[in-house]
């Protein structure tokens, strides 16, 4: 079971925009498509590592703002790349809040 964490209401992240949260286990985007879905990505572009936190938002996908790589922001493939993929961490809005899945906020074990 999936256990998740209020990370804040859904009007904190523009529609078609996104918002960093800083985790134990590294940067994830948050963003908000312009029908109000939610998805959490790593904030790093697996391609020369740009923040996609700063890229477009089209549908469910993002671009990123350094090289134009497009990625499905439902299962952090990029598209018409072979090895392209982000981690996506699972997330959903819940009476106007954000919420992301818990293990994100945990440290790692050394």
């Amino acid at each position: 079971m999936t256990i998740f964490v209020d990370i804040g209401s859904l009007d904190d992240v523009p529609a078609q925009g996104a918002r960093v949260v800083r985790t134990a286990q590294g940067c994830v985007a948050v963003f908000r498509t312009a029908d109000d879905r939610v998805f959490a990505l790593e904030d790093r572009c697996s391609h020369k590592g740009g923040p996609l936190s700063e890229g477009i938002v089209h549908g469910t996908f993002v671009t990123c703002p350094l090289h134009n790589w497009v990625f499905d922001m439902n299962t952090g493939q990029a598209q018409g790349a072979d090895e392209g993929r982000v981690r996506t961490f699972a997330a959903k809005v819940q009476e106007g809040r954000i919420l992301i899945e818990a293990t994100l906020l945990r440290r790692s074990a050394a």
